[in-house]
């Protein structure tokens, strides 16, 4: 999908030619053309393997990917006890707060980082061009967080933040403002600096990515650990776990291109005006495209609230917290095959793109449908040994089915979007997300007041039915068609 979902989330260029216009011919120099930028003898191969290497490297990076996921979602889990009792309810608060905030702010990156990665994949061949798009990314970025950080500056001595975040403790009062700088100003260095996870993915370099991941993750566990085992103070520890990711990234950056080929690396006489317009133009054609697909697929609570009442929304939120597991392995395997899609149709090899999205739709048939049900069998006990009890007259057996269903469906329907995103090709999911959000809504409300909560994902299936699953298969289509002969 567009977005990893849940974030897929999970998750390209200006859209190419009009579905009219016939194919191009597939050339390893066929990206280029596609993007319109110049055509240059390629250096050397700076995308995903091609041939049988190729089949093995999207395995390893989607069991890598898992691995470098589990770590991530383990670390703050090991960390969360010990932050709470140093910190106090009071300052833990304040930073969970300051961090729910940040991570409104998603979109601060203007989808260049979803362009970036089909940029590179449709480039695979062509290093040099790939340089000048990563040139670009980083520098427009760059302005981006400078800018952001600029305005932080400005802005934060002015608002009142202990009173917006209702702080009592006059020793956190003392420290809120500093806590805003460090958690805001982190996110501003790292928009930039997260751009080396796409780079990495896009050339196919998925094991080092999900490493340098894993390894950020466990900085920012080691450090918060140490901090408040030396007794260091609230806001080391606060830094360091929000510093921790930015500064390996940075790490990662410098290390990575210190040693790669000079002809693929980066640097601000690579950055021209064409180049950051076109990568400019696609990625606010994503950012676009999921900020509608985010609404379609965040607004059950609320409709839940209105129609039903917020302890329904409540008891609602929680089991979608546990079917997420679901939609961020579909993410996670979205980014580790998106851009090797994206090199496989630059070389015309549309066969192999068909074959492994057949694969694709099977796999997460089985992995989510198989998971979905195990939800639906032990999801009440689950969610009884998380959260303490649920009330099963509301969370009844038909909602889980329901959940499981529609997790399943925009699963298996997640390979034929992945296609789509590899080249750019948007307009199909603008079409069949804006219809989905427009009868999807219209169809909930129905659902919710003629059959209670079970009638919201069973209203969520039809609608998805009736318009992002053609949208999906007609785009698909138009894919190979553009790539190649059927």
């Amino acid at each position: 999908m567009t977005r990893a979902v849940g974030r897929p989330a999970a998750e390209a260029v200006a859209a190419g030619p009009p579905a009219s216009a016939p194919p191009p011919a597939p050339a390893p120099t066929s990206a280029a053309a596609r993007t319109g930028t110049a055509v240059v003898t390629p250096v050397a191969t700076s995308g995903p393997p091609s041939g049988p290497g190729r089949d093995r490297a999207v395995t390893v990076g989607i069991a890598t990917a898992m691995v470098a996921k589990g770590i991530g979602l383990a670390a703050p889990l090991v960390i969360t006890p010990a932050c709470f009792r140093y910190l106090g309810d009071q300052r833990y608060g304040l930073w969970m707060a300051i961090t729910a905030l940040t991570g409104m702010a998603w979109f601060a990156d203007l989808g260049l980082g979803n362009g970036l990665l089909t940029r590179l994949g449709q480039l695979a061949d062509d290093p040099r061009q790939q340089a000048r798009e990563i040139s670009g990314a980083f520098a427009t970025l760059g302005v981006v967080a400078v800018l952001l950080l600029a305005a932080l500056a400005v802005v934060t001595p002015v608002v009142p933040w202990v009173d917006l975040f209702a702080v009592r403790d006059p020793a956190v009062a003392a420290q809120t403002t500093t806590m805003v700088l460090i958690c805001f100003g982190a996110f501003a260095v790292n928009i930039p600096l997260s751009v080396i996870q796409r780079i990495q993915y896009a050339r196919g370099q998925m094991v080092q990515s999900n490493a340098w991941q894993s390894a950020g993750a466990l900085a920012a566990l080691a450090v918060v650990l140490v901090a408040i085992a030396a007794d260091w103070g609230p806001l080391v520890v606060v830094g360091g776990a929000v510093l921790a990711v930015p500064v390996t990234n940075l790490l990662n950056t410098v290390t990575y291109f210190w040693s790669a080929d000079p002809a693929g690396r980066p640097g601000p006489r690579l950055v021209h005006r064409a180049t950051v317009v076109g990568l400019l133009r696609l990625g606010l054609q994503f950012f676009a495209l999921t900020t509608m697909s985010s609404i379609a697929l965040n607004v059950d609570n609320p409709l839940v609230a209105n129609v039903l009442g917020l302890t329904v929304a409540a008891h609602y939120a929680v089991v979608g917290k546990l079917f997420g597991v679901l939609w961020i392995f579909v993410g996670l395997v979205g980014m580790t095959v998106w851009p090797v899609n994206g090199a496989a149709l630059a070389r015309g090899e549309v066969a192999w793109v068909r074959r492994n999205t057949r694969r694709m739709m099977v796999l997460y048939g089985v992995i989510v449908g198989a998971v979905g049900l195990l939800l639906v069998g032990y999801g009440h006990r689950l969610i009884e040994l998380w959260v303490g009890q649920v009330d099963r007259s509301t969370i009844r057996l038909p909602v889980l089915v329901g959940l499981a269903g529609w997790s399943l469906l925009v699963a298996v329907t997640s390979p034929l979007i992945l296609v789509q995103n590899s080249i750019g090709l948007l307009r199909p999911q603008f079409v069949g997300w804006a219809s989905f959000l427009v009868l999807a809504t219209g169809l909930k409300v129905w659902g919710l007041r003629q059959f209670g909560l079970a009638g919201l994902p069973a209203a969520a299936c039809a609608g998805y039915l009736l318009t992002m699953v053609p949208a999906a298969l007609v785009g698909y289509r138009r894919a190979l068609a553009r790539c190649g002969p059927s």
